[in-house]
């Protein structure tokens, strides 16, 4: 038992970062299926409101729970909102883009009646691994 107490200790901040991810997910997908389901906004403006959606819950848990910076001065909070955002605008650019690239170079097969599932699952790994490095390292990194 104590083994896996190590374990979790070690690995807390990683282990929280994939509960958070899977909760922003859920709030795209719910802010998504409102707008979309129930009150008939178009498609492309209810996925953009869901991103910002899941941008902005992803910063505010990943600020408090996840990385745990403290700093509430208005620079340091505008500083980590936008390099926050504009790190999530980047791979947000990238999993739009990425994927029908691999498939034109020849990544294209079909997994579940899905074109391209490979390239899809290999970018949408990438992201996750690149929205925590960047968080890590540029958005809320430790002052030595």
């Amino acid at each position: 038992m104590q083994a896996v107490k190590d374990l979790v200790k070690k690995y807390r901040e990683i282990i929280v970062y994939i509960i958070f991810g899977v909760l922003t997910t859920l709030v795209n997908w719910a802010v998504y299926t409102v707008l979309v389901k129930f009150l008939g906004v178009n498609i492309t403006v209810s996925n953009a409101a869901a991103w910002t959606a899941g941008v902005i819950f992803a910063f505010v848990t990943n600020k408090i729970w996840v990385f745990e910076s403290k700093s509430k001065e208005p620079k340091t909070l505008a500083r980590e909102f936008i390099s926050f955002v504009g790190a999530r605008v980047v791979t947000g650019l990238m999993e739009i883009f990425l994927p029908e690239i691999l498939v034109n170079a020849g990544l294209s097969q079909t997994v579940f009646g899905i074109k391209g599932a490979i390239a899809k699952l290999i970018v949408s790994v990438a992201v996750v691994i690149l929205n925590y490095v960047f968080s890590k390292l540029i958005v809320f990194r430790k002052k030595k």
